[in-house]
């Protein structure tokens, strides 16, 4: 270390000198223009990250994107500027020069990429809606990331070896037939991959939603790169491949703006007739007494053998604030309590009984 300080102590004590062909005035200018070049892109980086802040709360505005793309700048990027405008001073040999500028490349290229990797995870998850994220992209979120990331930085790894004279053409023709194996042992991985950015993609559901999936039913609590996981209203948690999800029949009852309940109401026979035509009022007025509920219709539906049936139908409106098991049970007691003060008996089924009188 002393010897380096008295080097360059020396060197810009003598004018004559020379290093690489530059005289010290020469370099003392690089570096002062290196510096300068350095500072003046700090400025601005804290410029634009701080002016445009108080945009960072409003979606889709494009200055906010702009300071989160300044705030994503590495202080190795402009270390590769600052390096590329001193460098234009300088007359440097030919080695020097090309691991220069190999290094201002690998770190342009570096940055690139966090400015690639930074834009899409802002289209994707930094999308909001008043101050809350974006429900949709939550579960494929990190599908799509992956990919995304995996494509990016592949794509700069081989700009960077082909400017470092790598020949890419047979690379990746080696990468091509070394895909192929890899996909074939892998084929069910892959498949469920896939499968899973189809989910993110087409959005069938997301994380928080309820589901019947087959014979499955629960709530929708991770999409993840192979598997979705449900957790049942038993508590258990269900784990089921992406590629059998696609391949199944699904049931979202997140995505309805209200749910439909079907009643059978079984009236005795002997039931007088004016009763039975204020059935279907009564049973109206019980459906609409009830917050959040709608009524559909009600009829006879039909003469059964033991019994007359009379279907009513009702929707719960706002099923995810508000249960629909909560409506049915407030609406069935309802009708049992109004049944009995209008003199309305329920039908129970009767068998008939053959009592053999003794000889």
């Amino acid at each position: 270390m002393d010897n380096l300080s008295n080097f360059f102590a020396q060197f810009f004590s003598t004018p004559e000198q020379t290093l690489w062909g530059n005289s010290p005035g020469v370099w003392l200018e690089a570096v002062l223009i290196a510096g300068a070049a350095w500072f003046a892109l700090w400025l601005i980086r804290e410029f634009i990250a701080g002016r445009y802040r108080r945009y960072l709360a409003r979606p889709g505005v494009p200055p906010r994107i702009a300071a989160d793309i300044a705030g994503s700048t590495r202080l190795f990027f402009m270390l590769a500027i600052a390096l590329l405008a001193g460098k234009a001073q300088l007359n440097l040999p030919p080695r020097v020069n090309i691991i220069l500028q190999n290094t201002v490349l690998v770190l342009c290229l570096m940055q690139a990429g966090i400015w690639a990797v930074r834009s899409i995870r802002l289209l994707l998850v930094n999308r909001r809606h008043g101050h809350t994220a974006d429900p949709t992209l939550a579960g494929s979120m990190s599908v799509v990331m992956l990919v995304a990331q995996l494509v990016i930085w592949s794509l700069l790894g081989l700009v960077a070896l082909e400017n470092f004279g790598v020949n890419i053409t047979a690379l990746l023709a080696g990468l091509g037939v070394g895909g192929v194996a890899v996909a074939l042992a892998l084929q069910n991985i892959l498949g469920d991959l896939f499968a899973s950015l189809s989910i993110a993609l087409d959005k069938p559901f997301v994380v928080g939603e309820a589901l019947t999936i087959d014979a499955f039913s629960g709530t929708v609590e991770k999409i993840g790169i192979k598997t979705t996981r449900l957790r049942s209203d038993a508590g258990e948690q269900i784990i089921l491949s992406n590629a059998d999800i696609l391949k199944s029949r699904v049931r979202n009852y997140g995505q309805a703006a209200q749910l439909r309940a079907l009643a059978s109401i079984r009236v005795r026979y002997d039931t007088a007739p004016d009763k039975l035509r204020a059935i279907p009022k009564l049973l109206e007025d019980i459906v609409k007494a009830q917050p959040h509920a709608r009524f559909e219709r009600c009829h006879l539906k039909s003469l059964g053998e033991w019994a007359v049936l009379f279907e009513l139908s009702y929707f719960r409106l706002d099923p995810a604030t508000y249960s629909l098991l909560d409506l049915q049970h407030e609406v069935n007691c309802r009708i049992l309590e109004e049944f009995s003060r209008a003199g309305i008996d329920i039908a129970l089924p009767m068998q008939p009984a053959f009592v053999v009188a003794p000889s």
